[in-house]
C-alpha cells in the first residue's frame, strides 16, 4: 500500500469515526442495551436483518427489539409457540416472523447451553485454530442446529464462500469497543476481525487498490482486511465504519470525491 492510500484512509477515519456519523444504521438501536447479555441478542437480530435500504433496515429492526422486550429476559421464558405469537404477521424482505422466532428459539437454546453467545463463540474460536471464518462455520451450525425451522439466510452459512458482511458486522459490533463500536464480549481481539464487505466497502476498496476483485466473497474480504492489517496490526477492521460513512451518510462526499480531492491537495 502506498502512503498516499495509507494517509487518505487514516484521515477519512479521523473525520467519520465518531458517534454522530451512526445514525442511520441499525448500531443506533444497540445503544439502550447497557448489559452485554442483552446487548448481544439484540446486536445479533440487527446484524442478520442488515440487507437492503439503511431506512428500512433501522425501522423493522426496531419494530422486532420492541416486540422483543428485554431480550435475555424475554428468551428466557419463551417457548417457540410464544415466540411465533410475539413476531406473527412480521415481514421484512425475504424474513418473516415465523423465521424470527425460529432464530430467538436457537439463540435461547445455545445460551442455554454456555450461558452467553459470548462464550459459545470463544468455544468455537478455540476449536478453529484461532481463524475468525472457521470459528464463524461452528458457530452457525451451532445455532442451525439449535433452530427448531429453516433459518434460510437469516443466518447466512460461512461454509458457502460468500463474504457474510451480517456476520463479520455483528462480531465487529460486539468485539470492538470504542466511540462507534458498542463491544460487551471479552475472550477476542480486534486483530482477529474481518472486515464485513458490502458494495459500498467493495466500491471503495477497489478504488485505492485494496483488492482487484469484483465479488464479495470470502476471499476478497481477507484481502480487504490484509490491506488494513498493514495500516493497523492491531485493529484492521477500525476502518470499516468511516469508510462506510462515504456516499451513504446525508451530506458526506463520495469515497470517488474525496479521493480525487485529497489527490489534488497533495
Amino acid at each position: 500500500m502506498n502512503e498516499a492510500v495509507r494517509f487518505f484512509i487514516e484521515e477519512v477515519y479521523t473525520r467519520y469515526h465518531h458517534p454522530r456519523y451512526i445514525s442511520p444504521d441499525p448500531l443506533e438501536l444497540l445503544s439502550p442495551y447497557k448489559n452485554a447479555g442483552d446487548r448481544e441478542i439484540a446486536a445479533f437480530i440487527a446484524a442478520a436483518l442488515a440487507l437492503g435500504r439503511v431506512d428500512q433496515i433501522v425501522l423493522n429492526v426496531r419494530e422486532l427489539l420492541e416486540r422483543l422486550g428485554p431480550p435475555r429476559r424475554t428468551l428466557e421464558k419463551s417457548s417457540l409457540d410464544s415466540l411465533r405469537r410475539r413476531f406473527e404477521g412480521f415481514r421484512y424482505r425475504f424474513f418473516r416472523g415465523e423465521q424470527i422466532a425460529g432464530l430467538f428459539s436457537a439463540l435461547s437454546g445455545v445460551i442455554g447451553e454456555y450461558g452467553s453467545l459470548n462464550t459459545a463463540f470463544l468455544s468455537d474460536f478455540r476449536c478453529s485454530t484461532g481463524s475468525i471464518n472457521d470459528a464463524l462455520k461452528r458457530f452457525v451450525l451451532r445455532i442451525r442446529a439449535a433452530a427448531k425451522i429453516d433459518l434460510g439466510i437469516l443466518v447466512p452459512d460461512p461454509a458457502l464462500g460468500s463474504a457474510c458482511k451480517r456476520l463479520h458486522l455483528y462480531l465487529r459490533w460486539m468485539v470492538r469497543s470504542d466511540r462507534v463500536d458498542p463491544g460487551g464480549w471479552t475472550g477476542l481481539s480486534p486483530k482477529d476481525l474481518i472486515v464485513p464487505v458490502d458494495t459500498h466497502i467493495l466500491r471503495s476498496a477497489r478504488m485505492l487498490g485494496l483488492t482487484a476483485r469484483k465479488t464479495a466473497d470470502v476471499r476478497t474480504a481477507g484481502e480487504i482486511t490484509s490491506s488494513f492489517r498493514t495500516i493497523d496490526p492491531d485493529d484492521p477492521v477500525r476502518f470499516d465504519f468511516s469508510l462506510s460513512r462515504l456516499g451513504i451518510f446525508p451530506g458526506l462526499p463520495g469515497i470517488g470525491e474525496l479521493w480525487k480531492e485529497a489527490r489534488g491537495a497533495a
